[in-house]
């Protein structure tokens, strides 16, 4: 999990823009102003991240990076600053979920009643099939 400070730093200076076009909503105001936003985070030269938070990043989750850039657009709400804190929330959010630890499963022994309806189950189609024997 991302503590504060690391979130302050990623967002106030690690993290880029790049604005464009977006569809959807807008009418004329959609073909003159860029209002969709593309944030890019650089996982690996981040200073907000330990080592080993990168490393849970890279080996786990690396379906979420292209090359070492995590690319998140934003472009829900009509302008521009909107667009910028929605994409900066993904990115927060996303964030949080890859480097959440992972808990361990512990092996559960089945219960006694789950046991038996096994049991009574299997019995039940021992019997079906005896019955659909021919009699000699």
């Amino acid at each position: 999990m991302l503590t504060e400070e690391q979130a302050n730093t990623i967002l106030t200076k690690e993290i880029s823009f790049k604005t464009s076009r977006s569809g959807g909503k807008g009418g004329q105001n959609v073909n003159k102003v860029e209002t969709k936003v593309e944030l890019e985070f650089n996982v690996q030269t981040s200073v907000a991240l330990r080592p080993e938070q990168k490393k849970t990043i890279f080996k786990k989750y690396p379906d979420f990076i292209e090359g070492t850039l995590i690319r998140v657009i934003g472009n829900s709400d009509r302008s521009q600053l909107g667009n910028k804190e929605i994409a900066s929330e993904k990115l927060l959010v996303l964030l949080n979920k890859l480097l959440k630890p992972v808990k361990k499963r512990f092996a559960t022994k089945p219960t006694k009643g789950s046991i038996k309806r096994k049991v009574e189950s299997k019995k039940h189609k021992s019997e079906q099939k005896k019955l659909r024997k021919k009699i000699i």
